[in-house]
């Protein structure tokens, strides 16, 4: 059940036109479509650095993006947060957006992991897990691979509409080239083991349990279930093998989290703060410890079990604002190779 936070200060001190009644930099609203209960140090620290008090709503992404919609100019919120790069383009191409300068910002978030308008703060790698009793790992070292007619019947995914996996599409259009990724998208298809179905934790639980030999998954679910002391979740760890795709070319695809400043924001000084404090070694720490997520600011170190354990790898390094390019193209794609 995702949790919902509605303070009542959120929407108070604004008269119809938007304008700001309290005194500047004194509170952020933030609506945010993370639903993890470990970004509440974010905040808390946040507030505790800075003094600014956070007011924050906590839903689903289309639910927030049509809240917006709504509010139009006299929406409360500064901030957007949500998760996949698609998601954040789409939020982007729908103007809510304004642009930030900060040479915080520009200094420590990499080039290729943010776009003119929004920030990457943590990172998910799209991995490939495979039951070892099932498969060979030379088998499935890259993408392409798993639309091999060798694996006929032995891959599981989500649906082929969900964000991740529209990322995916989008990035191997740009590398491959759009009539190569509809031919990889109908082997997909072809060798599914069952119709996609499910979240990526369900996709690693099914190739612990044979259903599947192989499958696609982000992943903290995988440094989730690594880190769990429930023996149930050691015994699918125990049963399965993580591979890190692309090693010999383009590199791992990387999903983000991110956000950005609203266009309409009564606080934009204080979301230009909270911004710049989400790429501080300190909040980057939590993403990584509390969510199992890569920081996107290179040098901060992370003391995570799993992640250490999945160890060093080369990352896909496209530009994760561009990926909104081809998202579109990659969804005509998937739907013409029946994969939803």
């Amino acid at each position: 059940m995702i949790k919902k936070v509605l303070v009542s200060a959120l929407l108070a001190g604004f008269a119809l036109n938007g304008s700001v009644a309290n005194a500047a930099d004194t509170e952020i609203n933030i609506y945010s479509a993370r639903h993890y209960q470990t970004d509440e140090a974010l905040y808390g620290n946040f507030t505790k650095q800075t003094g600014i008090k956070v007011n924050r709503i906590e839903a689903k992404e289309d639910e927030l993006l049509e809240r917006l919609r709504n509010e139009g100019a006299n929406s409360p919120a500064d901030v957007f947060i949500t998760v996949d790069a698609s998601r954040l383009a789409f939020a982007d191409q729908m103007g809510i957006f304004a642009p930030v300068k900060s040479e915080v910002l520009d200094k420590r978030i990499p080039a290729h992991l943010r776009a003119t308008n929004w920030y990457s703060y943590s990172k998910r790698a799209r991995v490939i897990v495979y039951n070892k009793d099932l498969v060979q790992g030379d088998q499935v070292q890259t993408y392409e691979a798993l639309a091999d007619p060798a694996l006929k019947g032995k891959v599981c995914t989500r649906s082929g509409s969900h964000p991740y996996n529209l990322s995916l599409g989008a990035a191997l259009i740009q590398h491959n080239g759009a009539e190569k990724t509809e031919q990889w998208a109908k082997g997909i298809v072809a060798n599914f083991a069952r119709a996609p179905k499910g979240g990526d934790t369900d996709q690693i639980k099914a190739v612990a349990a044979g259903e599947c030999g192989v499958a696609i998954a982000n992943s903290y679910y995988l440094a989730r279930l690594m880190n769990s002391t429930k023996p149930e979740d050691q015994a699918v760890v125990a049963k399965v093998v993580a591979v890190w795709p692309n090693q010999k070319t383009s590199g791992t695809h990387i999903n983000v989290s991110g956000a950005g400043m609203l266009k309409n924001a009564p606080n934009k000084g204080a979301a230009v703060k909270f911004l710049e404090y989400l790429a501080s070694d300190e909040a980057q720490t939590y993403f990584a410890d509390g969510n199992n997520e890569w920081p996107v600011v290179e040098g901060v170190k992370v003391s995570n079990a799993a992640l250490d354990k999945l160890g060093p790898f080369k990352e896909d390094t496209l530009s994760i604002g561009k990926l909104a390019d081809t998202v579109g193209e990659a969804q005509k794609i998937y739907d013409r190779a029946g994969y939803r």
